[in-house]
């Protein structure tokens, strides 16, 4: 099981699909799914927006094979820890 709850997952994977860099979550909305644990493990694990960046900057170009220039990952971090902090799943902590 999950270390978190399905709706902080949707909440992300809404996220991830507004920022949509591949430009296909309208015909794919599981397109960015393979981010969804790394990224919540990460958020829980508290790291910073410069780690968050850095983990975007790599998916784009190693995963996706997309350049990051115009895809402003670091702006996204920015925004997935806005995010975070509003719809913090402290209901979740602890959970197995």
């Amino acid at each position: 099981m999950r270390p978190w709850s399905t709706s902080t997952e949707d909440g992300l994977r809404h996220l991830l699909n507004e920022w949509d860099p591949v430009g296909v979550a309208e015909d794919a909305p599981d397109e960015y799914d393979c981010l969804l644990a790394p990224l919540l493990h990460r958020l829980r694990s508290g790291a910073d927006e410069a780690a968050i960046g850095r983990f975007l900057r790599y998916e784009l170009e190693d995963h996706f094979g997309l350049d990051p220039l115009g895809l402003r990952p670091e702006a996204m971090a920015g925004r997935v820890l806005v995010w975070w902090a509003s719809h913090c799943p402290t209901d979740d902590v602890g959970r197995a």
